[in-house]
């Protein structure tokens, strides 16, 4: 008997989901809540009511963290400027960067369909993103094997994606290639001179760190963290990355070339087509919407453990901005940091044509997407995203002449305040 294709469709999400629950069954730790007062004793037998926010793992009590580790998760969507910020960590000398981990949970749960965006599928991927994320910030980088294929083999690997953007994975003691040499590696280069990544060195690079930053565009809403900032074992910092959804757009269309053809089409004939998938637009807009709304509207759990940044601010003023990061993550400034953004931030146009580059012009780069998108796709951006451009501070356009004129900033002086 033929299966429809509703059938077929439901017993791939089961299989998915059971893949997931087999993964979490035989890596994962089960915490349990604690309300022994005794921090060397979990079995007093106090009323679970009166210790709330105490864990145990395996019957031993978990401490809040009190250590000065802090650790960060930069969250963004993609061509929204996150690896620019994920730079201002990574160049930290104590600071343990991770770029995408989040990329081996989506291409092994979900291969096929990596820009998915079901309710089925975006919750597999956000049980499974969380307890990996929990575990690399405990620098358990063996966790991260169940889902990088071919799997690890004595704990090494060459598959580790972009692991040339984390300079830590790319230097002594991790990369035994350079002995002794303080040589900082472009990422190309990486690979080549390091060779197979041992993920015990990592995860002892990791250890000696003072502190761990992540960035992710792989889970869409600070709501969907709510389990990691409340966990009192992590001391975990949030900065949610955000950009005017027109310069995500034209950024997209020219780093995704395929994905995004049509709306290449319909710039270049001026006539949309009937078959444009819309939701490549309004999705961004919503879980802006969704998740910034949740930061102003200033609930306790995110007290303290909230940073909006506009993609905008920090480019037109790089070093201000950088500042107030450092202030919020209450983690002090590195002159590596300072340094590689004088570096990074005065290119020419020329030095942005690597897609994922960080060296450019940024002030310049800031409203360059005002003179590649046609006034049409510009208009049906701001009728579909009305809420959060208000929302954020971007001004609108009505004219074709307004939106070439660069001398009329489309940024609003806002001034977005850490929830402390």
């Amino acid at each position: 008997m033929q299966c429809s294709w509703k059938a077929v469709l439901l017993l791939a999400l089961a299989s998915i989901a059971i893949q997931y629950t087999a993964i979490r069954t035989f890596t994962t730790k089960s915490f349990n809540m604690c309300p022994a007062p005794n921090p060397n004793n979990c079995s007093s037998g106090q009323d679970p009511t009166e210790a709330p926010d105490r864990l145990c793992e395996d019957g031993q009590p978990i401490a809040t963290n009190t250590s000065r580790k802090t650790h960060i998760l930069i969250l963004a969507t993609t061509r929204s400027g996150s690896s620019f910020v994920g730079q201002l960590f990574n160049q930290h000398s104590d600071v343990f960067y991770l770029f995408e981990p989040l990329y081996h949970v989506q291409y092994t749960l979900i291969p096929k369909s990596p820009q998915t965006k079901s309710t089925a599928d975006r919750r597999v991927m956000l049980g499974a993103s969380r307890d990996l994320l929990r575990s690399l910030y405990d620098c358990d980088l063996y966790f991260m094997e169940n889902y990088i294929k071919p799997q690890p083999v004595n704990h090494t690997t060459d598959r580790l994606f972009r692991r040339g953007a984390s300079k830590a994975l790319c230097s002594v003691p991790v990369c035994d290639a350079l002995g002794s040499s303080e040589i900082l590696l472009e990422e190309g280069d990486c690979v080549k001179k390091c060779g197979s990544l041992n993920l015990t060195l990592a995860m002892e690079s990791c250890k000696d760190h003072g502190h761990v930053a992540i960035k992710t565009v792989r889970v869409p809403e600070v709501n969907d963290l709510r389990a990691l900032v409340e966990d009192p074992r992590l001391n975990l910092k949030v900065i949610q990355l955000v950009r005017d959804p027109r310069g995500i757009l034209a950024s997209r269309s020219e780093t995704f070339r395929d994905t995004y053809r049509l709306w290449r089409i319909w710039r270049a004939t001026g006539r949309r087509p009937y078959n444009l998938d819309s939701t490549q637009l309004t999705t961004v807009c919503e879980d802006f919407l969704n998740s910034v709304s949740t930061g102003f509207s200033r609930p306790s759990w995110l007290k303290g453990r909230y940073m909006l940044l506009r993609y905008e601010d920090l480019a037109r003023n790089p070093m201000k901005k950088m500042e107030e990061i450092y202030d919020f993550v209450g983690i002090p400034v590195d002159s590596n940091v300072e340094r590689w953004i004088l570096n990074n931030t005065r290119g020419d146009q020329s030095s942005a044509r690597h897609k994922y580059g960080t060296l450019r012009n940024s002030a310049a780069m800031a409203e360059s997407w005002r003179l590649t998108l046609s006034y049409d796709i510009v208009e049906f951006t701001q009728n579909a995203c009305q809420q959060v451009l208000s929302q954020l501070g971007y001004k609108t356009v009505g004219s074709s002449q307004d939106l070439r004129n660069l001398s009329y900033s489309l940024i609003e002086e806002r001034s977005f305040m850490p929830f402390l």
